[in-house]
């Protein structure tokens, strides 16, 4: 089994890799379009050169990669939305178990904006996971609902793709794995300080005014994901 977890910017993402992690029976990859996507469009992200120096650049290459079976039973994949330019191959996700993990646009905001000056409708990628949702399909699963209930959650997920659930997925070492691509360093500092899932998330935090706009874009794109959503 291949899966290709989608998911914008500070979303559990890489809590949910570690899950997967934990397992014996997958390996694993992190985020392989991000240098690709950094070398197409020269954005302006923390650690762009280093990123673009160690890793694969050519998408067409990553793509194959993607597409190979793993020496392990099962691949996991993470994967942003928004690093599949146009003219990325995306063939390699068809023969995948696809999902799609969703946050409320306040909290992705607020984390982003504390890692990364005055994020962009572009750089949070709810527009561009909709997108993608609609033109491959897949299950949904908000982290929300995963904080909540991990075990409930994560046990539904793998009965919903046919893998059985694992007790190692639920917790993991403190630190860095080496699955890590080279930007965990800037942005995985939370997640390498923990050994499990977080706990419920407080109140949805206060988006500053000027990122006011952003909410508002991103709410129906979020909102349509939400309602496919697995239930607890």
């Amino acid at each position: 089994m291949r899966i290709a977890m989608w998911s914008g910017p500070r979303n559990l993402s890489t809590a949910m890799m570690y899950a997967f992690g934990a397992r014996a029976d997958f390996s694993i990859m992190d985020e392989p379009f991000y240098a690709p996507y950094l070398a197409a469009t020269g954005a302006d992200h923390p650690m762009a050169e280093q990123i673009i120096a160690a890793h694969e650049v050519d998408p067409v290459a990553v793509g194959h990669k993607c597409a190979r079976d793993a020496e392990t039973p099962h691949l996991y994949m993470k994967h942003m939305p928004h690093h599949m330019l146009e003219g990325f191959p995306l063939d390699w996700a068809k023969s995948c178990v696809n999902v799609h993990l969703i946050r409320h646009p306040a909290r992705v905001i607020a984390s982003y904006a504390a890692k990364r000056e005055a994020p962009t409708l572009e750089d949070i990628g709810f527009v561009q996971q909709a997108k993608l949702h609609a033109q491959i399909g897949g299950i949904v699963i908000d982290s929300t609902d995963i904080r909540a209930q991990p075990k409930v959650m994560l046990r539904h997920l793998c009965d919903q793709i046919g893998l059985p659930f694992d007790e190692n997925m639920l917790s993991w070492p403190a630190g860095p794995r080496p699955e890590d691509g080279i930007w965990a360093e800037h942005w995985y500092g939370s997640v390498h300080k923990s050994n499990g899932f977080a706990g419920r998330e407080s109140p949805l935090p206060d988006v500053p005014y000027d990122l006011q706009p952003v909410l508002e874009e991103a709410m129906p794109h979020y909102a349509r994901l939400h309602a496919v959503r697995l239930s607890p």
